[in-house]
């Protein structure tokens, strides 16, 4: 069995002051053929993949095309997208013949004159490989899932768990694909559309209600003949003309359980709407004031306005003005990029007291600049790390800027590594001092799992700021709640 292996996932926040050009995809490297093959084992779905295909007992050829990822950000340039989607039909010329196709994508991405960008990739790929090549697509499940995408693929396979467990979808998605390769399975698919969007607040599938809805989708899958059920509570930022939730279920030639299986899904999550709009987010000040008072550290404060992994530029000064008008008396973490400040503070050299200008440099409708007067305790002129679940990623140049009792650690680009210990301990500091830490992510707080002893989510604002009603939608269809009124709907009408 001759298998093509490709990647192509980034996050879009529309309302992201950024674009994303090919530079945010190759500072997670841009990988072809057995290079790909190499860097990719145990990450991503890829990683999965790759498991599941040394297990198989039959010859298995895995033909890797390209693998990029960007991460979460703005919208993609028009070039950019031109340029990977080229990378991949010209990939898949050339290895014909295959017999399946894995191909790895976010869901929920949008470049500058595409809306679907997932739906424009795997037309582009239907057009090299015809209709009959099992093409297996396994999906973030913050995906906005579009019809067009459930035409072309034959499955879309979501992840089970927020956190996010990558190399476990991928295992999902591959067994599926060797089973329809030997014959085994024969997929019919059917999904729903469901008119609501939701804030990130919860978004974890380990409690409340988005974990009432996904444990609903794996009792489903044990049912018989059923092959995956998959819930895409979509990203809340991307505005876009086939916005919002969906699930999309596939069952052994079963076309009426499938669609029954959907409606029942889609039903279930409009009913617990109002749960998913609870928070407990409080107010930045208050924030602040609550981790000073707390009796252990490490308190994480989740600026959740600011998520860089929701696509958000990562320049927020809203918790770092809070921490700085209450001259907080214990050790305080943040992370800020801003490349201008970062230069300065690399020119001055460690040692040099500055005054400077920190922060919204991008972001100017949420945030504005701060001032701060502090030391440069430590720079960093280049770090290459190893994120194991996302690869490679380059830090590159960092500086560490001492401000009474807060360390912010200066970056001069959006990096996965912006919420992991490593940012702060390869400049020279120990996790463990801190009371607090800012992680510049809504869900992800894993990393600092083995430190922390409270969790307070902070009602910043950004570009992936709770409140959505601020932000000014043009494209998602409308009625949608809960910016419109829509008292009664049922899926199965």
């Amino acid at each position: 069995m001759r298998i093509a292996v490709a990647e192509i996932a980034q996050e879009t926040d529309s309302f992201s002051p950024l674009t994303a050009d090919l530079t945010d995809f190759e500072n997670y490297g841009i990988y072809h053929g057995a290079e790909l093959l190499e860097r990719m084992q145990g990450v991503g779905p890829i990683g999965g993949l790759l498991e599941v295909a040394a297990e198989q007992r039959q010859p298995t050829e895995l033909v890797p095309i390209v693998r990029a990822w960007g991460a979460a950000g703005g919208t993609i340039t028009a070039d950019t997208l031109e340029y990977l989607t080229e990378q991949l039909v010209a990939g898949l010329r050339g290895a014909l013949p295959l017999d399946g196709l894995f191909l790895a994508m976010h869901g929920a991405a949008a470049s500058e004159k595409v809306d679907d960008v997932e739906g424009h990739i795997l037309r582009a790929v239907r057009d090299v490989v015809g209709n009959n090549l099992p093409v297996v697509v396994p999906l973030d499940h913050h995906a906005n899932v579009t019809q067009q995408m459930v035409d072309l693929a034959d499955l879309l396979i979501g992840h089970e768990t927020q956190p996010h467990d990558p190399p476990a979808t991928g295992r999902k998605a591959a067994r599926a694909l060797f089973r329809m390769l030997r014959g085994e399975s024969q997929p019919t698919v059917a999904w729903r559309k469901i008119p609501m969007i939701t804030p990130q607040d919860q978004f974890l599938t380990s409690h409340g209600p988005m974990k009432k809805w996904f444990d609903l989708a794996r009792a489903m899958e044990r049912r018989e003949g059923v092959i995956d059920v998959s819930p895409y509570p979509m990203q809340p930022w991307l505005d876009v003309a086939e916005g919002g939730w969906s699930v999309v279920v596939h069952t052994e030639q079963d076309l009426e359980l499938a669609q029954s299986l959907a409606a029942e899904m889609a039903n279930a999550a409009w009913q617990l709407r109002h749960q998913f709009w609870l928070s407990d987010r409080i107010a930045p000040t208050d924030a602040v004031n609550n981790a000073v008072c707390a009796e252990q550290g490490l308190v994480v404060l989740s600026d959740t306005g600011d998520s860089v992994y929701g696509g958000a530029p990562g320049d927020s000064t809203c918790i770092l003005r809070a921490m700085l008008e209450q001259d907080v008396p214990c050790m305080a973490l943040v992370p800020l990029v801003d490349p201008q400040a970062l230069q300065i503070a690399s020119s001055a050299g460690v040692g040099a007291e500055l005054s400077i200008e920190l922060g919204g440099k991008f972001d100017t409708v949420f945030n504005q600049p701060v001032q701060v007067t502090g030391r440069v305790a430590a720079i960093s002129n280049g770090l290459t790390v190893d994120l194991h679940d996302r690869g490679i990623c380059d830090l590159r140049r960092t500086a560490l800027l001492q401000v009474g009792q807060i360390r912010i650690v200066l970056l001069d680009h959006r990096s996965f590594a912006i919420n992991h210990p490593i940012l702060y301990t390869h400049l020279g500091l120990e996790i463990a001092d801190a009371k607090m830490v800012v992680l510049k992510t809504a869900s992800n707080f894993q990393f600092f799992a083995p430190w922390r002893k409270q969790l307070i989510r902070v009602d910043s604002p950004g570009t992936t700021q709770s409140n959505l009603r601020d932000f000014s939608w043009k494209r998602i269809p409308r009625p949608i709640f809960p910016l419109d009124e829509l008292p009664a709907w049922d899926a199965r009408q």
